[in-house]
């Protein structure tokens, strides 16, 4: 049955509950943000009434550090839902809002109460809490949850401003981005599932090297020194979200080659939380074994060092979890159909899925090894869970009118 939702514009940095007008649709209000100081007198827009199929906003959160993979995860999870995610139409062009067919991406960027000038004043970083607005992140990401516009900041990663905000009308999916989801417990909560990116001290150096002396001229000194200044913040707001989450993909320096310090081949984890409600984690060979792999050279081509999984039960911050490791890289992405066919529980609506999806990005960062392969199956696995979550729901009312 369709529901018909009315929209009006009232007071600022406010939600109300839906309630019941004359017209019989469901009256909603818009929470606005605004830098300025709250007026006493409500005002007035123009209302809009929009009627669509009743459908909750599925949450997922993503955590990383600077320069750790999101956005080449946004991008293979958004192609996995299918349409290619762009910013708002018509809208500021350095918004870093990104929507496609099913999923709206928010960078939580946009939540710095602090802007560039700011932050450097009160001696803080972005990565501190005290430069950011976890009130207003809650607010919003509650009301986009439950299905209610918000008009959302924006940070201006060019300018390093605040700039005026955006309308964020309610997706199928929203994802949260940035240093944050997992901070604060009452934004925690909200989510539906959470992956924290875990890139090791020695690869994000390694690749801090490759791209800011490479692409940017920076010199090794000042990149040591920037990378040293982050880390108090990183070991104290950051880092600690990893234990909520409920998957983990682990970037370490290769066990295949000795004392390499490169950061070129990659030993990738893909830790995933035990007793999660409609995610199953992904196995090799059997469920719950202690496995070692590696594939036969026939069939996988491998230049040195080769490749090998492994697959075991484990314990994470206190959590049952199962651990599914790759150590090296492929050669021919179109033979990691062999591997797909040993791992169970990747939620692929056809067999060849997961290598359909690496081809199709193969120029994507990571795509020769775990980091690419892990990205791609957690995206299928996200996937599934939207899709039972949304059947949950669906069928909880038809269970109450039997009743």
């Amino acid at each position: 049955m369709a529901i018909c939702t009315f929209y009006t514009v009232q007071s600022l940095n406010s939600i109300s509950t839906p309630t019941n007008t004359h017209l019989g649709f469901h009256q909603k209000q818009l929470l606005f943000y605004s830098t300025s100081k709250k007026s006493s007198r409500r005002q007035s827009t123009t209302a809009t009434i929009t009627c669509s199929a009743e459908n909750k906003t599925v949450v997922i959160g993503l955590a990383a550090d600077s320069g750790c993979g999101k956005s080449t995860f946004m991008r293979r999870l958004t192609s996995v839902f299918g349409g290619a995610a762009e910013p708002p139409k018509g809208g500021n062009p350095d918004s870093n809002t990104l929507i496609s067919d099913m999923t709206t991406v928010i960078c939580l960027d946009d939540y710095h109460s602090l802007d560039r000038t700011g932050r450097k004043k009160k001696g803080v970083t972005a990565l501190d809490p005290r430069a950011n607005n976890f009130d207003l992140m809650y607010e919003q990401v509650k009301a986009l949850k439950s299905g209610i516009a918000v008009e959302k900041p924006i940070y201006n990663h060019v300018t390093g401003l605040l700039d005026p905000p955006e309308l964020t009308k309610p997706p199928k999916i929203l994802v949260i981005e940035g240093l944050h989801p997992m901070y604060d417990e009452r934004v925690r909560d909200l989510l539906d599932f959470s992956i924290y990116l875990d890139i090791s001290n020695e690869v994000k150096f390694a690749w801090k090297i490759q791209r800011d002396m490479a692409e940017r001229g920076h010199s090794l000194e000042s990149i040591k020194a920037s990378i040293e200044a982050r880390k108090p913040d990183f070991d104290a707001y950051i880092d600690p979200q990893k234990q909520y989450a409920d998957a983990v993909i682990e970037v370490l320096p290769t066990q295949l080659i000795p004392d390499d310090n490169e950061g070129k081949v990659l030993r990738v984890r893909l830790i995933m939380k035990e007793g999660v409600k409609y995610f199953n984690p992904v196995y090799l060979f059997d469920e719950g074994s202690t496995i070692g792999w590696i594939p036969c050279g026939r069939k996988l081509t491998c230049s040195y060092p080769g490749i090998k999984f492994s697959y075991s039960p484990d314990t994470y911050y206190g959590n049952e979890v199962s651990v599914l490791e790759m150590d090296g890289q492929f050669d021919r992405l179109d033979e990691l159909i062999y591997v797909e066919s040993h791992l169970s529980n990747i939620s692929t609506k056809f067999y060849g899925e997961v290598t359909q999806q690496m081809l199709k990005h193969a120029d994507f960062p990571g795509s020769n090894n775990g980091t690419g392969l892990f990205q791609t199956i957690v995206g299928l696995k996200i996937r599934d869970l939207y899709e039972q979550l949304i059947a949950s729901k669906v069928g909880a009312p038809l269970e109450a009118t039997r009743s």
